[in-house]
């Protein structure tokens, strides 16, 4: 069975599939003119791949179009929001700045809750919902101390994410990390690939890429870097290739993030300052540099070669260097370390 198109929805895809035209199958009339070149016949399909592939397709034509329904409901209940929690695969990730949401929360304020939010009853605790979309019009009715006006539907997880996934897609307004860890969460909670391919609106070599790289990068260093909107696909496996490749860079990664010069930057310029840090540090060619004492004699030399350092001072200074670097060794690296915690 041949792959679908990278980058475009199972679901989108439902609308090219339909019946074959009643003249498709008829040969070209005897009395026509002939073509220059024969075509060759089709190879044959066997009967039950077809009534398989059939059966698949009017499946997901119903699921989809099931869900599409809940998604576009409206109307239904009012709610106390502290009773409603966010849904259990989050697929957001915070604002660089709170503007927008703010604008929402006066307009609500100002013109009343236009669309209802949707909710599920929650599978757990009697008496709490969870969101399935609106996540933003929930807050804005905490903050508000208002009731909120929601539609309240029976879903399954696998159902909800794929719901969730639709209301995402006709927004089209997640950035690529929030997208992977989405797919991340839903992998943790055990939904069926099948499922996830739907809720996200991709295809099998797209969610391997989002899975590669939210194996790869940790979820602290990912929340660090935050939403990263402007940035897409390639920077993102770029740098989960070089968190792979290197031991040091999560390392330096952590560092680079945690610092306050970094914290107070736009995610974006945040992203830029993580894959700077975790690039191979250029090799430099070896050189060296003679020790002399101070009346100008050489006693020794020091060589510099890639990772390597190398000491040696000779004849009568040798001892006494030896044990000096020793006593003087722990400050050194005291001091060296404490550098690094500062840059």
């Amino acid at each position: 069975m041949s792959k679908r198109p990278s980058g475009k929805s199972i679901l989108a895809n439902f609308s090219s599939f339909s019946e074959p035209d009643a003249d498709a199958g008829e040969p070209p009339s005897s009395e026509g003119a002939k073509s220059p070149v024969q075509a060759q016949p089709l190879p044959r399909v066997g009967a039950g791949v077809i009534g398989a592939t059939q059966r698949s397709l009017s499946e997901l034509r119903e699921e989809r179009d099931r869900l599409q329904a809940l998604v576009d409901a409206g109307g239904g209940a009012e709610l106390d929001p502290k009773l409603i929690d966010p849904s259990p695969f989050p697929d957001r990730l915070p604002d660089d700045s709170d503007v927008e949401f703010e604008a929402l929360k006066k307009l609500i304020s100002e013109e009343g809750q236009k669309v209802p939010i949707q909710v599920r009853r929650h599978p757990t605790t009697e008496g709490r919902y969870q969101v399935i979309y609106g996540h933003r019009r929930w807050r804005a009715a905490i903050d508000l101390g208002i009731s909120v006006k929601a539609t309240v539907v029976a879903l399954s997880d696998s159902e909800l994410v794929v719901a969730q996934g639709i209301e995402n897609a006709a927004r089209q307004d997640l950035s690529w990390i929030e997208r992977a860890l989405f797919a991340w969460r839903m992998d943790e909670a055990g939904i069926k690939p099948r499922d996830i391919r739907a809720a996200l609106s991709i295809d099998d070599p797209e969610l391997a890429r989002l899975r590669t790289v939210s194996r790869a990068l940790p979820l602290d260093v990912i929340e660090a870097i935050g939403r990263a909107p402007k940035v897409g696909r390639p920077r993102w496996l770029a740098l989960a290739t070089a968190v792979s490749a290197d031991s040091s860079a999560l390392g330096r990664l952590r560092r680079t993030l945690s610092a306050d010069k970094v914290l107070g930057l736009p995610s974006d310029e945040r992203f830029r300052q993580a894959l700077d840090a975790v690039k191979a540090p250029t090799q430099r060619s070896q050189s060296e540099i003679e020790l002399r004492s101070p009346n100008g004699k050489a006693v020794g030399r020091a060589i510099f070669s890639g990772a390597d350092v190398k000491l040696s001072v000779g004849g009568e200074h040798a001892a006494a260097f030896n044990a000096f670097i020793e006593a003087e060794l722990p400050a050194l690296m005291d001091r060296f370390f404490s550098q690094e915690e500062r840059a």
